[in-house]
């Protein structure tokens, strides 16, 4: 799966990626570079026993960087201009063991938490110097398309509910925005708090 390039940016599953490309997109500094998308991945009391070298080898391994053939990946990298300039978590959901805990995806929702047909895009890094180009929207895009050929049933994704003029940090906007969300074709199908949304896309 490639998709076309659009503005220049163009959409590969991680394992047809370099390691040093998805390297470049974690950075060395920020919250990125110390989660390596690992937080959704590990119980809540391993977190901090695991150090970021581990965190960084369990991706490399998720994602099959350079290897083509991989049965399995865990996301999707952006480029952009040619440069490596984003990434994108998505996998059946069953694949986060600590989000299979939390609240936000569950409240008020009569859902199968084993479910391994339903897809969920958990993570968006934009690479600085590459932000406010489209990035995320391109890769939420491709998220959507990427799961469904790979049987997917429904997709879905937690965004922040982001409000005119005001401002939000990485920490918060990893999970998406709900714009970028909308943007893709998922519609909003439960509210757990009143800044976070879970959006969803249903295959036919």
């Amino acid at each position: 799966m490639e998709q076309e390039p659009a503005n220049d940016i163009r959409i590969v599953p991680a394992n047809e990626a370099s390691w040093d490309d998805l390297k470049a997109v974690m950075g060395t500094r920020g919250e990125a570079s110390r989660c390596m998308c690992q937080w959704f991945k590990i119980r809540d009391k391993d977190w901090k026993s695991v150090p970021v070298e581990e965190l960084a080898a369990r991706l490399h391994a998720q994602a099959g960087c350079g290897n083509p053939g991989a049965k399995s990946t865990s996301g999707l990298v952006a480029y952009l201009g040619g440069e490596p300039a984003g990434w994108c978590a998505v996998e059946p959901r069953t694949a986060y063991i600590r989000m299979l805990r939390m609240r936000v995806p569950w409240a008020d929702r009569n859902e199968d938490r084993a479910d391994d047909a339903v897809w969920a895009v958990t993570c968006f890094v934009t690479r600085t110097g590459f932000r406010r180009r489209g990035v995320s929207r391109a890769l939420a895009s491709a998220a959507v398309e990427f799961a469904r050929e790979r049987g997917a049933r429904a997709i879905e994704g937690y965004p922040i509910v982001t409000r005119p003029g005001q401002q939000y940090s990485w920490g918060e906007l990893y999970v998406g925005s709900s714009g970028v969300f909308t943007d893709a074709g998922f519609s909003e199908v439960s509210r757990p708090t009143p800044r976070r949304a879970v959006m969803r896309i249903d295959f036919p």
